[in-house]
């Protein structure tokens, strides 16, 4: 019997091995088509789509028989089920933040929300559909529906080389497609896409592990090109440098608060009162988009300290907590001696803050152990706005001035909990329950916004404070966008999935004159833009923010998958689509753009990787 006969025979005769791998394939192509909806713009997509699971589930099936005689039926239900929980992992992770599941964000696990509220609103009775495969290859063990048979070499090694044949094959395609597929990683729908879920997760444990060495291998002439490329960023002069200039400064952290709510109304009522009124004694930044990736809300207050991007996997709270970082703090204190602080009524290892904060600068970090908290006056992630705002502003009157402060809210958190009670507008009518909810809890965090004011001039902290306050990232993602569609009228187009990605940011400056300015920009941007106030020159400070208020409208809006926004382009999930029209151009007008993208989010990550600021004097 010729080698090629032999192994079909084998298949056929063992029917478990046949079935493992043929349904795992099924499975992993409709979650690819269905669950992750990635987009086929070519044939060469479908292809890849159709094509990419097969040699990675040959080579995890095969660990049933690699180093034994026989195959071990138990060890293939056992990859069979390593293989559906990783698919199924992915597919949680996607349907509320649009990405994929990282070797980092598995130490982090409790930091995106464990096992709780949030998880099970994800699922749906569907799911139970995954574990069909696994039940019906229990069954054909327990009816012994294969036939034991003596593994030879031969036939091993034969399996083994088509399965790496396979997966060679893929990833040559998936260069073909496209040829910086490893450079730009951090675009993990492209790399899925490519190379298929269960090769992009060895390829991010391969990640994972050669990073530390990074560091080790750093030195300081690897900071010079950072250091010459954001030193040439051009800075443009403006009348309201240094308007702020000794002032105590306040930033708030509105959690999962997107700039759609704005001047918004359900049943006739807005959204957010409070801020709207706001807005016309501030300066309103009307198109500024959420940067973060894993991280969330934490990956948000590190672009406003620091100015670096976050890292594309985990948190660079968690992973890099060790670093020396020019932050915020450490430019306030050598300027002004400015006291810093941060009130947050959770757990003080939350996203790893006491360790990080320490790193950044901060005097004092108020954590949940310096609030009272009761089962009355909290709920989903811990205390509501309004008692901690509350409480906060007790604490901040003791603290030295000048200072800076960041208070982080938790009411306006996913799945969007609020007590009836405490509801200071009806839910709206979407057909997404989510959407709905999210009205109510963002009203009552715009109510607590209103009370931290009130508090500021009633204890005369007012007229010498600025307040910025800033959405840190969206809060309804993708699966729930229809229901946000629905309030607002909006066709849901990729340049409306773009604009939902917007953030609002407004700056109060007591006795300056209010200002919508709709330059384009980011949550990195905002560091800059404060220090621009504060009448601090931010040339020597290697930062990749830019001052809103002089901000190039040209220079891309940098996401940390890749995608970018300029004035008149978009460009997401590797289509280039013209603002003005919404329709996708050339990906030639795009181009220019991209290198800048792949240049400075290589240099954040160098930094960071290499923690390259230690050989800054």
């Amino acid at each position: 019997m010729s080698r090629a006969a032999e192994f079909f025979h084998r298949f056929k005769t063992h029917k478990l091995l046949g079935f493992a791998i043929l349904t795992l394939w099924i499975k992993t192509v409709l979650v690819s088509f269905i669950g992750f909806n990635l987009r086929i713009e070519s044939y060469l997509d479908l292809l890849l789509i159709l094509m990419n699971p097969v040699g990675s589930l040959m080579i995890l099936i095969g660990f049933s028989f690699y180093f034994f005689k026989e195959v071990k039926r138990g060890l293939v239900l056992l990859m069979m089920g390593i293989a559906t929980g990783l698919l199924y992992g992915d597919l949680l992770y996607f349907r509320f933040y649009s990405d994929f599941v990282t070797v980092p964000i598995l130490f982090q696990f409790k930091n995106v929300g464990g096992i709780g509220p949030s998880t099970f609103e994800l699922m749906s009775p569907w799911d139970l559909l995954l574990l069909v495969d696994i039940i019906v290859a229990g069954w054909m063990v327990k009816k012994k529906q294969t036939i034991p048979f003596t593994m030879t070499s031969r036939w091993k090694f034969t399996y083994i080389g088509l399965s790496l044949a396979l997966l060679l094959i893929t990833v040559a395609m998936g260069l073909v497609k496209s040829p910086y597929l490893f450079a730009e990683s951090y675009d993990r729908e492209q790399m899925v896409k490519s190379v298929g879920p269960y090769n992009y997760h060895m390829f991010d444990i391969g990640i994972a592990a050669t990073n530390p060495f990074s560091q080790i291998f750093a030195s300081k002439s690897d900071t010079e090109a950072s250091i010459k490329y954001t030193k040439s960023m051009k800075k443009k002069p403006s009348d309201l440098f240094g308007v702020a200039e000794g002032k105590n400064l306040i930033l708030v952290s509105l959690e999962s608060t997107q700039n759609f709510v704005i001047n918004e109304k359900v049943n006739g009522k807005e959204i957010t009162p409070f801020l709207n009124s706001l807005i016309k004694d501030s300066f309103y930044f009307s198109n500024i988009y959420d940067q973060t990736a894993q991280g969330k809300t934490s990956d948000a207050e590190f672009m406003i300290d620091t100015g670096l991007y976050p890292l594309s996997s985990g948190s660079a709270f968690v992973r890099k907590p060790d670093n020396q970082y020019q932050s915020l703090p450490h430019i306030l204190k050598k300027r002004e001696d400015y006291y810093a602080a941060v009130f947050h009524g959770n757990e003080r290892t939350f996203w790893n803050r006491e360790m990080m904060y320490e790193s950044l600068g901060y005097d004092r970090y108020f954590s949940k152990r310096d609030y009272r908290v009761t089962e009355e006056n909290s709920v989903n992630y811990g205390i509501k706005d309004i008692p901690f705002v509350e409480q906060t502003i007790s604490h901040l009157e003791k603290v030295p001035q000048p200072f800076y402060t960041r208070l982080i809210t938790l009411t306006n958190h996913f799945p969007f909990l609020l007590d009836e009670g405490d509801q200071f507008i009806d839910q709206a009518a979407t057909n997404e329950d989510v959407v709905n909810r999210y009205v109510t809890t963002v009203r009552y965090e715009d109510e607590a916004i209103k009370t931290l004011f009130e508090k500021l001039k009633a204890n005369g902290l007012y007229d010498n404070t600025v307040v910025v306050l800033y959405g840190d990232h969206y809060g309804i993602s993708e699966k729930y966008e229809p229901g946000v569609f629905e309030l607002l009228g909006q066709k849901d187009t990729p340049v409306n999935h773009a604009k939902l990605q917007q953030v609002p940011l407004i700056i109060h400056v007591p006795g300056e004159e209010a200002r919508t300015i709709e330059t384009i920009g980011g949550e990195i941007d905002i560091r800059s833009t404060v220090l621009h106030l504060m009448g601090i020159e931010s040339k020597n400070t290697l930062s990749f923010g830019h001052s809103l208020f002089t901000r190039d409208e040209n220079h891309p809006v940098i996401f940390r998958d890749g995608d970018f926004i300029t004035d008149k382009y978009i460009f997401q999930d590797n289509v280039c689509y013209k603002k003005k029209s919404e329709e996708s151009v050339s990906e030639s007008l795009c181009e220019p753009f991209k290198e800048t993208v792949r240049k400075e989010l290589r240099m954040s990550d160098d930094i960071l990787y290499g923690d390259l600021l230690r050989f800054l004097e």
